[in-house]
């Protein structure tokens, strides 16, 4: 969602301009959303009997090599016969979007053994609160009072869908061996507020670099990419040991996934380097419409009745905020 403000009279090839460039950014958008609402329907689909066959530190390493790929080959059609060469000091920044995903990423797994993953998936709305607050601070982004109001619906839609989303039973009904279905430690909040401030670090980090540099898009994915497999490799030679071979019980829904993943995190690059972060915050949100709907579809899993409310909620939110 990118607003372009109107500046002087519009010539009928102007507006025609403005409506072509919408039309791109809708489509570009909505295929972010897709692809990330499908993520999750798509993992539960390569299960053998409950369990992913597949190394998720391979899969990992896979995606952001086919991103590097990419990235290589935009390079090749645009006639680059060499990789661009730049100074160590433009090249090093990269380094930390890639260093600040991987401890998120490690952070959602050690997080799990100190709340169980309904509290997580609620209290994980967070990051958009933090998002909003780095992106005005440390990109000196002033947001107006109705778009504050409006990542606040945002932060209550994700509320509201995970809440409807919580297997709640009757208590009565719940094995006493079961124990209580919601719990979080203090060391698991804690981990919580680090989790998110961590992504909107990473979120506004990225968005910075990519802006405050002179670069084509294709030369700075590169970059970022190189120090994605790097450490992703590193993370994958720590399970070397493991039973599990590298590509075992890759099937082509896990290729579909991957490519899938590759391609969202290459759109992700336009949106922060021609757009903004919190554009991102809109399309996670839009997104976890998506997966119920994908869930329902696919997995036949049933919608609750607080459904609609998110929806009306993240539409509101989109209103008060891009208006």
């Amino acid at each position: 969602m990118i607003v372009i403000e109107n500046v002087g009279p519009q010539t009928p090839a102007g507006t025609k301009k403005q409506w072509a460039n919408r039309i791109k950014w809708g489509f570009l958008l909505g295929l972010m959303v897709l692809i990330y609402g499908s993520h999750a329907p798509l993992i539960t689909l390569t299960k053998v009997d409950g369990q992913v066959p597949f190394n998720a530190s391979s899969c990992v390493l896979m995606i952001e090599l086919a991103k590097l790929l990419v990235s290589l080959l935009s390079l090749v059609f645009t006639g680059a016969t060499t990789i661009p060469r730049s100074p160590p000091r433009l090249v090093a920044p990269y380094a930390i979007p890639a260093v600040l995903y991987t401890l998120n990423n490690n952070l959602v797994v050690v997080m799990q053994a100190y709340m169980d993953p309904s509290s997580f998936q609620i209290l994980s709305n967070l990051k958009i609160a933090s998002t909003a607050l780095l992106y005005s601070a440390c990109l000196g982004k002033r947001l107006r009072s109705e778009q504050w109001l409006a990542l606040g619906l945002l932060m209550a839609a994700g509320g509201f869908h995970s809440y409807s989303s919580l297997d709640l039973q009757d208590p009565e009904r719940i094995d006493v061996d079961e124990g209580p279905r919601l719990h979080i430690t203090a060391w698991g909040l804690f981990l919580v507020l680090v989790y998110a401030g961590v992504s909107g670090l990473a979120a506004v980090y990225t968005e910075r670099v990519l802006k405050s540099q002179r670069l084509p898009l294709s030369v700075q994915n590169l970059y970022l990419y190189m120090f994605g497999v790097a450490i992703n490799g590193l993370s994958s030679l720590s399970s070397v040991g493991s039973d599990q071979g590298f590509l075992e019980g890759y099937s082509g829904v896990v290729w579909g996934i991957i490519a899938g993943q590759a391609a969202n995190g290459l759109l992700m690059s336009v949106v922060l380097k021609h757009g903004s972060g919190i554009t991102r915050l809109f399309v996670i949100s839009c997104s976890m419409l998506v997966n119920a709907l994908l869930s329902w579809a696919i997995l036949g899993l049933q919608l609750t009745p607080l459904f609609p409310l998110p929806c009306a909620l993240i539409g509101l939110a989109a209103y008060l905020y891009y208006r």
